[in-house]
């Protein structure tokens, strides 16, 4: 029986530690959890959500892949009633309202003890700018493609010190660092919309039009 698990999830997969203890916030189906343990990746899941509808769905599915026994099922919102002792947070899925809110809920996890592992849907910008103010840095991001659309895959490590620029945190330095082969398109598409905002709203605040100005220069530079 195959697991109907999607690019955005094995790439999120593919920043776990071996033996690591996650905690899946947002869990919904539960294929990431179900995932891990299956390759071995994780020694333990906390699979949580807000909603128990997902909930049960994640229960119904570790149950069918054999792997429940290493997964404890949560309804929290965010890791409010998740225990502690995991090494490894992921979120997957959410926009980044949604994930500043979990993480402004959970001081606790600033620490060398917790990594983050994030897929952002939304505002992906905004949660950069949010982990570089507050100290955490983040080391590794790469561009994958899920069906038509681009996405992002982040792993953060608490390290206060490094604020990044208003361009970075549409385009990371990590991701710049990874080179990936759909980093180009990534950058046009980031910039085009960027520009397009520049250009039609009043509103526009100045660290946007600071953002454009550094995406057009590299966009310049990678042609």
């Amino acid at each position: 029986m195959k697991l109907p698990i999607s690019q955005r999830l094995l790439a999120c997969c593919g920043y776990i530690d071996p033996g690591a203890r996650v905690a899946d916030v947002g869990c919904d189906h539960g294929y990431l959890a179900i995932h891990l343990l299956q390759s071995g990746l994780a020694s333990r899941v906390y699979a949580s959500d807000i909603r128990p509808g997902p909930l049960d769905s994640a229960r119904r599915n570790g149950e069918k892949f054999g792997v429940s026994e290493k997964i404890a099922y949560f309804l929290s919102d965010g890791v409010r009633d998740v225990p502690r002792d995991f090494d490894t947070l992921v979120c997957a899925g959410m926009g980044a309202d949604v994930m500043i809110s979990i993480l402004e809920a959970a001081p606790w996890l600033r620490s060398n003890r917790c990594k983050l592992i994030l897929q952002c849907q939304s505002k992906t910008p905004l949660l950069r700018k949010y982990l570089s103010e507050t100290g955490w840095q983040i080391r590794r991001e790469r561009v994958l493609k899920d069906g038509r659309f681009l996405y992002t895959v982040i792993e953060a490590v608490w390290s206060p010190g490094t604020v990044l620029t208003p361009g970075q945190c549409y385009v990371s330095p990590a991701m710049l660092a990874a080179k990936d082969a759909l980093l180009p398109d990534y950058i046009c598409r980031v910039t085009d919309h960027l520009e397009l905002s520049v250009r039609n709203q009043a509103d526009i605040s100045q660290w946007e039009k600071d953002a454009c100005g550094e995406l057009k220069r590299l966009r310049e530079e990678m042609v």
